[in-house]
């Protein structure tokens, strides 16, 4: 394996990586990478193998292949497949793989798996050969160093623990195959036993291992611990590369990978959005940022991290998770602005409030609208959305703004309603299609009810839901009916069955959530409801609001500027 991070390259400095704000003066904010620190870090991604353990996750290989294809757009050096012979998909990822379906060109696959048995034989192991047939040009073993887990899992000798290891890597390197090797539950087994611990590391690196990578499988540890103990391994393989693999089980994934890369590791595995088995692992698109943007090492090829935004939404369609809004760097709200003093200031000076440039990470600055707002934040978020107005609309979308708010409204969660609020202020009508009339009916047929392992709350299995919608689409007056689980679903199915074959725009929009919140609880079922809708066309993402007493009214409301706004965006995102 290249131990290109551990050369003495060029580093990337703040003067090397500028950006430049809306008057043209340079935001000097990246890092300077402090000496004692590696040049470069190699990014091993585990998205597709500790990743899907992440509760809610359960990927189709076809869904590894396709984020494969995001982690290689990415730039990270390794993508860890999964493992061979631990369950169908997985094998039949490594096959297609195999057979050209996966055409990486800046990331190399692994084969994840483990050493021998206790006591076996590496030529007979099973998991050994399952690595071999997986035909990857990397196979990851993950053994146990921490005499507890030997002593007591698999209940053999420590000698015994040493030589699984050994024969283990022997082998795959005898084989033609690069061998990197997973400690597991390192740091735990080095504040208990550091010199078996060691011993461990040194039987993979004297059998030819390639990387050593130092795991906190329990996810326990704090910075200062990682850091002590990382600097012991590295001082004694200073020509191997020893690598990371943390888990986030006291929030410090992030910063103990950090730790140990100023220890002087090399080599980082983590996911995309930190996916993860628990609490997750070590989430990528924070800590790459962090290394080259705030201490100037070097992670991506170039033009990678542009992506970084993207790719982590893409991800998270593909594992059918919602993105989260608040993750650093890539999150929604990364660099999302609602304070009038805030916005007025970043006006002038976009680094008054924003850490880093957001265009590095493929993001961007975002200004919050709400009835707290004030000239400056609608003239920002008028200049954001490309939307001309003058001061008397600005007035108009302010005074509306405050009594919608004061109604129930809550626009700094439903971006694309406002875009459409202050499009109406400047004279845009909606001529897309416009409603008559609907009606929704459910209908509840008393039965026997369905059995307790089918339905534990006990409900009976005759409710239907029709919703019938009259739309004027055009010159042309439609009628169209749709069934669902419920009333937001079959005015959905309803709205679907008018329009197909006239506004195909809407192929690809699909709704991702649905949220109802009670603003006014007092009144109890009278009270007033708010609904908010998200949605994607696979590439974009958006939400809209309704409000009103009648949750199915403030569910078409948010339903149909949901549809107005992809139908309004469609040709821009196909320009883009």
């Amino acid at each position: 394996m290249s131990t290109e991070p551990k050369s003495k390259g060029p580093g990337t400095g703040s003067d090397q990586h500028p950006s430049n704000d809306a008057q043209g003066m340079t935001i000097e904010r990246l890092g300077q990478r402090d000496p004692s620190w590696p040049e470069a870090v190699e990014i091993f991604d585990t998205t597709l193998r500790d990743g899907s353990q992440f509760e809610g996750i359960a990927l189709t290989a076809d869904d590894k292949l396709r984020i494969a294809e995001q982690l290689d757009l990415l730039g990270v050096h390794y993508i860890e497949g999964g493992w061979p012979g631990s369950n169908p998909r997985d094998d039949e990822f490594f096959r297609r793989a195999a057979a050209g379906e996966l055409d990486l060109t800046t990331s190399t696959l692994v084969a994840f798996g483990s050493t021998r048995r206790p006591k076996g034989k590496v030529d007979s192991d099973e998991t050994l050969a399952n690595l071999l047939a997986a035909q990857a040009p990397i196979c990851c073993i993950v053994a146990k160093s921490w005499d507890y887990h030997v002593l007591e899992a698999l209940r053999t000798t420590l000698d015994e623990g040493i030589a699984m290891i050994a024969d283990s890597v022997q082998y795959l390197v005898g084989q033609g195959r690069r061998v990197f090797v997973d400690f597991e539950h390192f740091f735990d087994g080095y504040k208990r036993n550091p010199e078996f611990t060691l011993r461990c590391l040194e039987a993979a690196a004297v059998a030819g291992a390639e990387a050593l990578v130092l795991c906190d499988t329990n996810g326990g540890s704090l910075p200062h611990e990682v850091e002590g103990a990382t600097r012991a391994a590295v001082s004694m393989f200073p020509e191997i590369v020893v690598g990371m693999h943390t888990q986030n089980d006291t929030g410090c994934a992030v910063a103990n990978a950090v730790a140990g890369v100023r220890a002087g590791s090399t080599h980082v595995q983590g996911t995309i959005n930190g996916y993860g088995e628990r609490t997750g692992n070590c989430d990528l698109t924070t800590f790459v940022p962090n290394l080259t943007l705030k201490m100037g090492i070097r992670t991506l090829p170039e033009g990678g991290m542009a992506q970084m935004t993207a790719v982590s939404n893409h991800v998270a369609e593909l594992v059918n998770l919602p993105p989260m809004s608040q993750q650093p760097y890539v999150g929604q709200s990364a660099f999302a602005h609602k304070a009038g003093l805030h916005t007025s200031a970043i006006a002038r000076r976009p680094d008054a409030y924003e850490h880093v440039d957001p265009a590095l990470v493929g993001n961007g600055t975002r200004f919050l609208v709400s009835d707290l707002s004030g000239r400056a934040t609608i003239e920002l978020k008028a200049k954001e959305l490309g939307i001309d107005i003058d001061g008397l609309q600005m007035k108009a979308v302010l005074e509306e703004l405050k009594q919608l708010e004061h109604a129930g409204y809550h626009f700094e969660a439903a971006d694309a309603s406002l875009e459409l609020l202050m499009r109406r202020a400047t004279g845009w009508v909606n001529r897309f299609f416009e409603l008559e009339s609907f009606r929704v009916m459910v209908e509840h047929r008393p039965g026997q009810p369905m059995a307790q392992e089918q339905n534990p709350l006990g409900h009976y299995d005759g409710v239907e839901t029709e919703a019938t919608l009259k739309l004027h689409v055009g010159d042309e007056r439609i009628v169209a009916t749709g069934e669902g689980n419920g009333p937001v679903n079959a005015l959905d199915a309803a709205f679907r069955n008018a329009v197909a074959d006239r506004l195909p725009k809407l192929d690809s929009v699909r709704l991702t959530d649905y949220k109802v919140r009670i603003i006014d609880s007092g009144e109890g079922t009278g009270a007033v409801t708010r609904v908010l809708i998200d949605a994607t066309d696979g590439e974009h993402h958006w939400s809209t609001i309704g409000v009103s007493e009648n949750i199915i009214e403030a569910s078409w409301q948010a339903l149909s500027d949901s549809m107005v706004f992809a139908l309004l965006k469609a040709e821009e995102w196909a320009a883009a």
